[in-house]
């Protein structure tokens, strides 16, 4: 079809669409589905709810359930944290980054429907779908999100965004409380087997992330640029990282910012990795149903979420924005010291819309304050964030290891978290170091 203008509504929902299309990824595999099935493969518990065998066997070790999931994510954050740069590069200067998005979609879409198949008998290769699945979607967004100044004006660019993130959220949940609608209730769909339901909605996920997307790849240009891809071309995103890497020299406040980000958010990240994991082995839920709970804790902080990001930028407009990272970094040491006693249902609810007062928080302000240090007149914002996005990615990595051998150590998921209040406590030190100076110093909203 003929190409629609920069800026065109209909180019800009298109654009948005994707988010529809993919989000479902995020909600069902990696926060509720999944980790649900993959518990109830992995793990033995007697007729109170207690936990007696969590131990899987690959390659002929034994691994606690929780670390080896824990092991094989950082290993799928920590590719992704190294390509990054190479789609960076090939993202900026080659004409065909529709074809890379379409690739990495129908990679993580296929690794989805993949873990149809996923069981103890087929560990490897169910493992190798989550792993695939996960990297298909990260390393997509790099492509979704390099097309933002190619189809919008950036007067646009902030609404399109929201609105992305908004159509994202919506079709998500209606995909996961259909899903949760067949795992209740799966003979009113006809299945005799329990399980068949849920093995479905990998499937029914993989299908709506291709199915929703080709609305997207319809309106969408190629891409821009058509360079051929060269040796230069395809390091560009590791120069454009070690530019901005040497610039820090120059700028103190930015330099201990991201030192203080790069620790906290590594904890903050790794908490809402785990949080489902934690609701299976350490919560009793004897005489409810643990899917129907863990799915409404799931769906609890994500509507808190909401509400606590708009509390956060109220707070940092008062307070500013280090000191507001610097309370809500102290509220998080005090979930993680809460969630260490929790045992039951309610308790876990509590703790769930706790974690959603802050998430959605301290990821916004975060990405903002560091927005706001950035030098005056920057026009390379896309070589920042690339190197922000990297940092984040390599402390999820960071982050997901210790927490793996800390289980594996202890056994228990409950000293994980414990573990994780150190990385707050050094987090708000690092904060208290950062110079208010420059936009800082202004109390003004994030």
């Amino acid at each position: 079809m003929r190409q629609l203008p920069k800026g065109s509504k209909k180019l800009l929902n298109a654009w948005a669409f994707y988010d529809w299309a993919n989000s479902v990824y995020s909600l069902v595999i990696a926060s509720t589905i999944f980790p649900i099935f993959y518990a109830a493969l992995t793990i033995v518990k007697d007729e109170e709810g207690t936990v007696i065998h969590d131990t899987v066997q690959l390659f002929g070790l034994d691994f606690n359930n929780d670390s080896l999931i824990s092991y094989v994510t950082a290993l799928a954050f920590l590719v992704v944290a190294v390509i990054s740069p190479f789609l960076s590069g090939i993202a900026d200067y080659v004409g065909n980054k529709k074809n890379f998005l379409k690739f990495f979609c129908y990679l993580g879409a296929a690794s989805c429907i993949g873990l149809y198949w996923f069981s103890v008998e087929n560990l490897l290769f169910g493992l190798l779908c989550y792993f695939l699945a996960l990297v298909g979607f990260w390393a997509s967004l790099v492509f979704y999100n390099s097309y933002l100044p190619d189809i919008a004006f950036p007067e646009q660019q902030d609404k399109i965004s929201a609105k992305g993130f908004s159509m994202g959220y919506i079709g998500s949940v209606i995909l996961l409380i259909l899903c949760l609608l067949m795992v209740l209730n799966y003979q009113w769909f006809g299945f005799e087997d329990e399980g068949m339901p849920t093995r479905l909605s990998f499937v029914l996920t993989g299908v709506w992330w291709i199915g929703f997307s080709q609305i997207t790849y319809y309106y969408l240009p190629k891409g821009n640029k058509k360079e051929k891809l060269t040796k230069d071309v395809l390091f560009n995103g590791f120069r454009e990282l070690k530019m901005i890497w040497k610039s820090f020299e120059n700028n103190l406040q930015l330099k201990k910012y991201l030192r203080a980000f790069f620790v906290y958010s590594m904890a903050v990240q790794t908490v809402m990795l785990i949080a489902t994991y934690f609701g299976i082995e350490e919560v009793n839920w004897t005489g409810q149903d643990a899917t129907t709970g863990l799915i409404v804790s799931i769906l609890l902080i994500q509507l808190v979420a909401v509400a606590g990001a708009t509390i956060t930028s109220r707070l940092s407009s008062k307070m500013g924005n280090i000191q507001t990272l610097i309370l809500v970094n102290v509220f998080w040491i005090g979930i993680c010291i809460y969630a260490y006693f929790v045992k039951t249902p309610m308790q876990f609810y509590i703790a769930a819309g706790l974690v959603g007062l802050v998430m959605g928080g301290i990821q916004t302000l975060s990405r903002s304050t560091y927005s706001k240090m950035l030098p005056e007149g920057t026009l390379d914002t896309t070589s920042y964030f690339s190197f922000y996005d990297v940092s984040e990615k390599i402390g999820i990595v960071i982050g997901m290891l210790l927490y793996g051998i800390v289980t594996q150590i202890f056994g228990s998921i409950r000293f994980s978290i414990l573990f994780l209040t150190a990385f707050f406590l050094v987090g708000v030190f690092l904060l208290l170091k950062v110079p208010r100076t420059g936009k800082l110093a202004k109390k003004r909203a994030a």
